[in-house]
């Protein structure tokens, strides 16, 4: 708010970034945020990330355990008294005793690990690793904080009008359409409407729709928030007769919106966000592919707006202190163990699209950014399959149970084989308003559409067994390799 409090909580912070990433000169600590938007596999990837660094695993292109020169990754005790600690214990445990993914994120957690590696030089030193792993939802948010009311109602309302969300907004727009900005402030109504936005939001985020671009983020993820005036506002038109009128409907949501960005938004930027070092943003690429170029496009926003909320590019002393930034920031597609490998560049060639824009600004700013297709934990395994007297090339796993295709309900034991078909060779075909491509031709023996199977973890997963995976260890190259030299 600009006020002499919020300078002082903002200069405590940013000392304490400061710290942070000088810390001892021979243990400086690293900051690396772990977010993505929902489906996208945060959880996963943060216990498989742990797992990779204190147990190792075949991780090549991660020089710094390909060349044995990590001595050893230790967990130790979590940083902040304030946030909860990553739960990697039970979400290692969900995943090797129960065969079952962990449960998605939904509010902030942390968790530091500290690895002691020898140089090229062959001298000993450690670096500190504090992951904060948080909801993509959130970060969405963060373009709020540059918006008033009007703006965030007239971008709303355009998305919801547009074609590939109206079907989803018709009862929401009714209630927009029967409750002018102007008329008298009532708390039934504006929970009614409120109430009507999420469930709009809600199902916009349907693997069939997969849109992207949802904020208000704890709308879909309340919380301890549930119920409150700061999560009960909604966008309404602006007013026909003039200026917005006091003690109006209209009034009463742009309140609530700035009271939304000041109890939200603006926490969670100071707190965690803006003391990020580098940043990993997971994205289930796939999903929105499926879903037909509306839904691409729609991720393309989101994306960019991540990024936009990003301060990214090199740090120096003084921007350490004023104005911290994000210096890497790496895009990664996940599910890549449902497609082929044949299609794991293209899958690659297909988020650097998404982020174009993004990468060029990015740049501009002297930041580092990557994009990399993977699977932390790959849950199947491809296999050679004779089909009509053919040779197809094949993924083989095991649908979690209840997962249905072609009238057919998995009982979660019976594997099954997916034909995922080939991504185009060229990206720009996806982006195609006319919809040309019509999402892969996933399918088993009876032509059952598998596109949006779930599989289950893969067996054998244990405290000190390796975990396979799809190119984890580039990501980590990427994110942490130059700080372990």
């Amino acid at each position: 708010m600009g006020s002499f409090a919020d300078a002082l909580d903002s200069t405590r912070i940013a000392l304490q970034t400061l710290a942070d990433r000088m810390g001892d000169l021979s243990s400086p600590t690293l900051r690396l945020g772990v977010t993505g938007l929902s489906r996208a596999g945060k959880t996963v990837f943060t216990t498989a990330l742990i797992h990779a660094l204190t147990k190792g695993g075949r991780l090549p292109v991660f020089e710094p355990a390909q060349s044995g020169r990590i001595a050893r990754t230790v967990l130790e005790p979590q940083p902040d008294d304030a946030v909860p600690r990553f739960s990697y214990e039970a979400h290692l445990a969900t995943l090797s005793k129960l065969r079952e993914w962990p449960a998605s994120t939904t509010r902030v957690s942390e968790l530091r690990l500290s690895i002691r590696y020898a140089t090229p030089r062959g001298s000993m030193r450690e670096l500190t690793l504090d992951l904060v792993d948080y909801p993509g939802e959130w970060l969405l948010d963060l373009p709020l904080l540059a918006m008033s009311y009007a703006d965030f109602a007239r971008q709303s309302l355009e998305l919801a009008r547009a074609p590939a969300r109206a079907h989803l907004a018709g009862p929401f727009l009714a209630a927009v359409a029967a409750n002018a900005a102007n008329g008298a402030a009532d708390e039934s109504r504006a929970r009614e409407v409120a109430a009507l936005f999420t469930a709009y939001l809600a199902a916009c985020r349907a693997d069939e729709v997969a849109m992207s671009l949802l904020p208000p983020g704890r709308f879909l993820l309340p919380g301890e928030m549930e119920g409150s005036p700061a999560l009960t506002f909604a966008p309404l038109d602006p007013p026909a007769e003039g200026a917005q009128r006091a003690h109006s409907l209209g009034a009463m949501m742009e309140r609530r919106f700035e009271a939304y960005k000041d109890v939200v938004v603006r926490p969670f930027f100071r707190n965690h966000f803006a003391r990020l070092d580098r940043q990993i943003v997971l994205v289930d690429a796939l999903t929105a592919l499926n879903s037909g170029p509306a839904a691409l496009a729609d991720l393309e926003r989101a994306l960019d707006g991540i990024l936009a909320a990003f301060r990214t590019g090199r740090n120096s002393l003084m921007s350490a202190l004023f104005r911290p930034r994000i210096e890497k920031v790496l895009f990664a597609a996940t599910k890549a163990d449902h497609l082929h490998r044949a299609s794991h560049d293209r899958l690659e060639a297909i988020l650097a699209r998404l982020v174009d824009r993004a990468r060029v600004r990015a740049q501009d700013h002297g930041a580092a950014l990557d994009v990399v297709a993977l699977a932390a934990i790959r849950a199947t395994r491809e296999a050679r399959v004779r089909r009509d007297g053919h040779d197809l090339e094949a993924i083989v796993g095991t649908p979690e149970k209840g997962q249905q295709a072609g009238g057919h309900v998995f009982d979660g034991e019976e594997e099954v084989a997916v034909f995922p078909g080939e991504l185009p060779a060229d990206p720009s075909v996806l982006f195609d308003p006319a919809g040309r491509f019509r999402g892969l031709a996933s399918a088993s023996a009876d032509d059952a559409d598998y596109r949006f199977l779930r599989f289950r973890p893969p067996p054998g997963i244990g405290a000190d067994t390796s975990i396979p995976h799809i190119r984890l260890d580039r990501a980590l190259q990427f994110l942490i390799g130059d700080r372990l030299t």
